[in-house]
């Protein structure tokens, strides 16, 4: 039986050259941890680390747009080595519009994960909008794929690996090196 829902855009998702991300509920479940002194931590899951360098190694790049401003994003982008990075984006619209003067590649050649409904506008303007399970139903129903897992507990990872198989990228970057096959992670393709 397969593991994941299985209605990924292949046909759509080729050809898709940038993966933008949303930080807060979905690199992260959403959760905002604040110490005694006022400094913020927020927990990253492994796995869409991951899945976010196979992503680089297939030539997929990454960007970043979160509405909130904060030096645990930039230490974990730093991390990742995701250079396209707008922090503190009220109107992540205005972000989109950014992100294409940063990297070059037009919106229509990118591929939007967004939890809240301030991730609509640049989901609509976006060639494939992804959610996590448990996004805003509006962002649910905005979607052109939703994840079956939630935000900060594999939901990038997954869309990731939809966006290898649809992009040719699974053979290199995951067979030969790890000897899995998509069947082996829960794709029925």
């Amino acid at each position: 039986m397969a593991l994941h829902d299985f209605d990924f855009p292949m046909t759509q998702a080729a050809g898709i050259r940038l993966l933008i991300l949303d930080v807060d509920g979905v690199m992260t479940d959403g959760s905002i941890i604040m110490d005694h002194a006022g400094r913020e931590l927020k927990a990253f899951n492994v796995r869409d680390g991951h899945g976010i360098k196979m992503l680089q190694r297939a030539d997929i790049q990454i960007g970043i747009i979160t509405g909130r401003s904060s030096e645990v994003v930039a230490a974990r982008t730093a991390d990742l080595g995701i250079p396209h990075v707008i922090q503190g984006a009220l109107d992540k619209s205005a972000a989109l519009d950014r992100m294409q003067e940063m990297t070059g590649i037009p919106c229509d050649r990118y591929a939007y994960m967004g939890d809240d409904i301030i991730d609509l506008p640049p989901m609509r303007r976006c060639r494939l909008a992804f959610a996590p399970g448990d996004a805003h139903p509006a962002v649910l129903q905005a979607a052109d794929w939703v994840s079956g897992m939630p935000g900060g507990h594999g939901a990038v990872r997954q869309a990731a690996e939809g966006l290898l198989l649809a992009n040719d990228g699974w053979p290199d970057i995951v067979e030969s090196r790890y000897g899995v096959t998509p069947a082996d992670c829960g794709w029925a393709i």
